[in-house]
């Protein structure tokens, strides 16, 4: 089974260092966007008016405030079984502009777990005018999640080396998805079939209404901005300010995704590299390229020869990816990858990549798996969209990808076999995602994002009617809480004043 595609806004144990930076290119012009929250009017919802306007009934957690809202299992059938989904909220002092919502990303990441993080690191005017609000879409956590497998069997699967080309490691990759679907199935029910995006965006409105709110505030991570765009594209009339950070456009295709995450991480570890060799400690000698060979035979070598750690558990060369793959969403945790690249490649010892790998995969150090993100995230992927499955198609879009990211490019190739033989049918997407109508929507990209290339951003605010770029000149996966004040201050000024930065403003 191929890793999971790295779209989820990584939480790891280690320390986030904030890269603070105040330049910004000056915008042409702005523009004032309107003040939605108090000026749309609710339409008739039809067979849905039961789930409209809510009284969510709040209590003390440790998040702030909890609830839960009530939605459709299908919404072909909005007269059938119900789910309910976990709302946590931070409250503004005084009278707020009214609530904004936030996503993580993933899919599969929890935003109940999400919203103290973000509180934490989110800037005190937005905190002043918001009520800020996470939540754990369907199928997520604290959601109706879906379960598959025990933490024993989550150890193996993500232990698994990637296919290597040949039929039978193809075939096998498509076996071992069928049967974790099946578990999917056999644990979870009914609710494997209808935790896609399209659903979990109609889920976002009766949120939205149920919190009082005329228009949606949205601010979207990674993964979160497909979400964001696909609300925009169901309901333009009811879109509100929305900022979708990180993007992913969702008229990409499965091989489209692969490729350019691949050259994503390829560039970003480049980057890596680059700075690691300038600095004193660093494993890698030689020239950047022969620092990506050292990178690279590291790899093969895990492939053939898993290194041993201290808990026992071999490094295979999918768990040294992973540790790697996570150390490359902030350049603040390039320190720790250099610590994990000497214990691996001086001294053959790979407790820390692995450490890295389980941080990525929320399993906590007593061998449990703290979310059930990994389930979460094959399941909604697999509804949502199926690569191509013909193994002859497979492999020349590996040679495709193999040419754009020679060190990592095998760790996003095959992604046909993930879905191939899923336990229950395609959802599939929209056919068109320009929110004709919508107000101005803010999509931030980040130059040299490994997760979503910046060339995602360009395509999604080109493809969104109203689409506004804004850009971070930087490293890192997502800008709005890790980068800079010019970016801080452009989200802000558009969230809570509704200025819009000129098209193509640069920080």
């Amino acid at each position: 089974m191929p890793p999971a595609r790295l779209l989820r806004r990584a939480v790891a144990a280690l320390a986030v260092v904030a890269v603070v930076l105040t330049g910004c290119a000056p915008a042409k012009h702005q523009v004032s966007a309107p003040s939605p929250i108090a000026s749309t009017a609710e339409p008739d919802h039809g067979d849905l008016a039961s789930f409209y306007g809510q009284q969510l009934e709040w209590s003390t957690c440790d998040e702030g405030q909890c609830a839960k809202v009530r939605v459709p299992l299908d919404y072909d059938d909005p007269a059938g079984r119900t789910i309910q989904l976990a709302l946590a909220r931070h409250e503004a002092p005084g009278t707020p502009l009214g609530s904004l919502l936030v996503n993580p990303g993933g899919p599969g990441a929890s935003g109940v777990d999400f919203l103290n993080g973000f509180v934490g690191e989110a800037t005190d005017d937005l905190l002043k005018n918001f009520d800020v609000v996470s939540f754990d879409p369907r199928g997520v956590q604290r959601s109706s999640p879906v379960r598959c497998v025990d933490d024993a069997e989550m150890d193996r699967i993500t232990a698994i080396n990637p296919p290597d080309g040949s039929d039978d490691s193809l075939q096998g990759a498509i076996d071992e998805s069928a049967k974790f679907s099946k578990e999917c199935v056999n644990t979870s029910g009914e609710v494997p079939a209808h935790i896609d995006t399209v659903s979990a965006a109609k889920d976002l409105d009766i949120m939205r209404s149920a919190l009082g709110d005329a228009s949606l505030y949205y601010l979207g991570f990674s993964y979160g901005t497909k979400l964001g765009a696909t609300y925009a594209a169901l309901f333009p009339k009811q879109a509100g300010r929305m900022v979708l950070d990180g993007a992913l456009d969702p008229t990409l295709t499965d091989g489209d995704v692969e490729e350019g995450q691949a050259g994503g991480f390829e560039k970003a570890l480049r980057a890596y590299v680059a700075d690691c060799q300038a600095g004193s400690k660093c494993p890698l000698s030689g020239s950047v390229d022969d620092g990506m060979q050292q990178i690279g035979d590291l790899l093969d070598r895990a492939r053939k020869q898993p290194l041993q750690t201290s808990d026992g558990r071999p490094l295979t060369q999918a768990l040294a990816f992973s540790g790697i793959a996570l150390t490359l969403y902030s350049q603040s945790y390039w320190s720790a990858l250099t610590d994990g690249l000497n214990a691996a490649i001086h001294e053959g010892d790979g407790t820390l990549l692995l450490s890295y790998s389980d941080a990525y995969y929320d399993r906590g150090a007593d061998g449990t798996y703290t979310t059930n993100t990994t389930e979460a995230f094959r399941s909604i992927t697999c509804l949502d969209e199926r690569g191509d499955p013909d193994f002859d198609a497979m492999r020349t879009q590996a040679k495709q990808i193999g040419k754009v990211a020679p060190t990592v490019g095998q760790f996003f190739s095959y992604g046909g076999t993930t879905c191939a033989d899923w336990a229950v049918p395609e959802v599939g997407g929209l056919q068109d995602y320009s929110a004709q109508g919508a107000p101005p929507i803010l999509v931030v990209g980040t130059t040299n994002d490994p997760a979503t290339p910046y060339a995602w951003a360009e395509k999604l605010a080109t493809t969104l009617s109203s689409g506004v770029l804004l850009t971070y000149e930087g490293e890192g996966h997502t800008a709005y809480r890790s980068s800079n004040t010019c970016i801080a201050n452009a989200v802000d000024s558009y969230l809570i004043g509704g200025t819009v930065p000129a098209d193509g403003t640069r920080c």
